[in-house]
């Protein structure tokens, strides 16, 4: 009889650490902090598909019309980028690039916690725009608004590492520093895609985003060289943000960046 009434007492117990952690789930669903994150998850879902349904329309248009020309998609990805940095930016910060927000929480300036959201937005939102222009356009395979390597693979996965850093060392410094005009981070985050679209558009496509090459991949099922436009844009990233760092303003002497805190934890709290 002890042991049953022992049992009894302990079903409760367990019954209530079960309604414990339903309440908190419930509480925390109902919370601002949630609200937030799904305003921030929302903005990053919106804002990606606008870019990619701007810039890769462009291409579309391009190779099924003809009437943008390469000029004109490289300023409609500038501009598209621009134009939803300061529509949403506010909200989520507009990574729009999976790539940019791992380097970001590489360096603690991001929550590790909402890099599963933020990338599930990102990829979403470039597959429903890649889905709504295969729906506008009757997209032949010659007419492939993704990207491929034109040439070696070795080769885009170089210039892909090198125009992603190129992006991330500008959007850490007018982004993340306080010494810099942050009014204009817009405008110089797209002009730096505009040239870098210009400059490796012919070779690789200019992903520098993995999130821009995922959509249209997964949509039109075409995979060659996939693996290039989601490491090199990473590698670039974190690289970009890894250089910017070294020039970051700090209050410590040189030999004190080396020594019990690393230069890292350093210019993480700048």
């Amino acid at each position: 009889m002890a042991t049953r009434d022992r049992i009894q007492e302990e079903e409760p117990s367990k019954m209530e650490e079960g309604g414990l952690i339903i309440k908190c789930d419930t509480d925390f669903l109902s919370s601002k902090a949630f609200v937030n994150l799904l305003q921030k998850v929302v903005a990053e879902l919106v804002g990606t598909y606008f870019v990619i349904f701007a810039g890769c329309g462009s291409v579309a248009v391009n190779k099924i019309y003809g009437n943008v020309t390469f000029p004109g998609i490289c300023v409609t990805w500038g501009l598209i980028v621009m134009v939803m940095i300061y529509t949403v930016g506010h909200v989520s910060g507009a990574h729009f690039n999976p790539a940019v927000t791992i380097a970001f929480s590489i360096y603690g300036r991001f929550s590790w916690k909402e890099v599963p959201w933020y990338i599930a937005a990102q990829l979403l939102g470039s597959t429903l725009a890649s889905g709504t222009l295969s729906l506008m356009f009757d997209v032949a395979p010659e007419d492939y608004f993704g990207t491929l390597p034109v040439g070696s693979d070795r080769q885009s996965l170089v210039i892909e590492i090198v125009i992603s850093c190129l992006l991330m060392f500008v959007v850490s410094a007018v982004g993340t520093d306080s010494r810099a005009n942050a009014n204009l981070g817009g405008l110089v985050i797209g002009m730096t895609i505009t040239l870098n679209v210009f400059v490796a558009g012919p070779i690789s496509g200019a992903s520098m985003n993995p999130a821009r090459s995922f959509g249209p991949a997964i949509v039109k099922h075409v995979f060659k060289g996939l693996w290039i436009y989601i490491i090199g844009p990473i590698v670039g990233t974190v690289l970009g943000a890894t250089v910017y760092n070294l020039i970051r303003s700090t209050d410590k002497s040189f030999p004190e960046l080396f020594q019990k805190d690393t230069f890292l934890h350093c210019v993480s709290k700048k």
